[in-house]
């Protein structure tokens, strides 16, 4: 089995729409493929609707939290959230309320860039066929890349965005530990993404990865470009000694990053052991629904 837990599409900073993602993800022989958006879970009944047949859409969210740094300080982590009832409450408030944050942090952005005479209209940015999107600096980015200002969103991220660049502005994102109990209470897992990605810099210590694992979190992205080989083993060693689950996925975003879909994958066995941990509130009773179109262990075992 081919499977990819981290995958966005337009409802956040992807390109393509649910549905197109899914065909993405047919097409590259994926047999389950995980919908991540960036705290919203918009996506997932298109996105499921339209899955065909022998492909599984496992719905989840990609969190933004703040967190200790190991350090002293702190930083912006992501957690990727499966199976959790996208009706609790906690968890509406919550994203609705990161959402907002994330539409004023982009307004303050854009209107600093126009004020700077880049010429990117309000209509590009907040009004286009994912205007409803839980938006982020890559919409700015391909404003950019319209207007002929740079050449790719990468290059837009290089000169303008990038996390203390001349238009970035810090989110107020949740706490990572009641994010990882917002999540538990829903019925759901919670697996750190990309906690060592070498760009720029690890995030966070190891240390700070165990002491999330005793705030309940179940597992860490190992398998990620933006982690090199090395770092992969470190982490396989860490999960092994922690008792964490090891996942995979492309992150992938369209034609906003070239990293193609299925580019990296988690294994059937560590899809069970999420979906083992998955799918029921502390009180006992079941998340809901949304666990329906997650394939069954026999499924899974073909």
């Amino acid at each position: 089995m081919r499977i990819d837990l981290h995958t966005h599409s337009n409802a956040s900073d992807g390109t393509d729409t649910p549905a197109e993602l899914v065909a993405a993800a047919a097409a590259a022989g994926l047999d389950v493929v995980a919908i991540t958006d960036h705290d919203t879970t918009a996506g997932w009944d298109e996105a499921r609707a339209a899955a065909p047949p022998g492909l599984r859409v496992l719905p989840g969210a990609e969190l933004s939290t703040v967190s200790p740094d190991g350090r002293g300080g702190s930083a912006t982590v992501h957690l990727l959230a499966y199976a959790f009832d996208p009706k609790a409450p906690a968890v509406v408030r919550e994203q609705a309320r990161l959402r907002a944050e994330r539409r004023t942090r982009l307004r303050i952005m854009f209107d600093r860039m126009v004020a700077d005479g880049l010429p990117i209209t309000e209509a590009e940015v907040f009004g286009g066929p994912d205007s409803d999107a839980s938006l982020g600096r890559p919409h700015l980015a391909r404003a950019l890349v319209r207007a002929g200002v740079v050449g790719s969103v990468r290059e837009a991220f290089e000169r303008y965005l990038h996390t203390g660049g001349p238009y970035y502005l810090r989110r107020h994102d949740t706490p990572v530990r009641r994010a990882i109990a917002m999540i538990a209470d829903a019925g759901g897992v919670t697996v750190l993404a990309h906690p060592l990605a070498h760009r720029g810099g690890e995030l966070i210590t190891t240390e700070v990865i165990v002491e999330l694992t005793g705030a309940g979190l179940t597992g860490i992205e190992v398998d990620h470009a933006d982690q090199d080989e090395p770092t992969r083993g470190r982490l396989r060693s860490l999960a092994a000694d922690l008792g964490l689950v090891v996942t995979g996925g492309s992150d992938y975003h369209g034609t906003n990053k070239r990293i193609p879909i299925g580019a990296n994958t988690t294994s059937p066995a560590s899809l069970e052991a999420l979906l083992g941990a998955a799918g029921r509130r502390p009180d006992g009773t079941f998340a809901g629904p949304d666990r329906a179109n997650v394939p069954s262990a026999q499924e899974r075992s073909g």
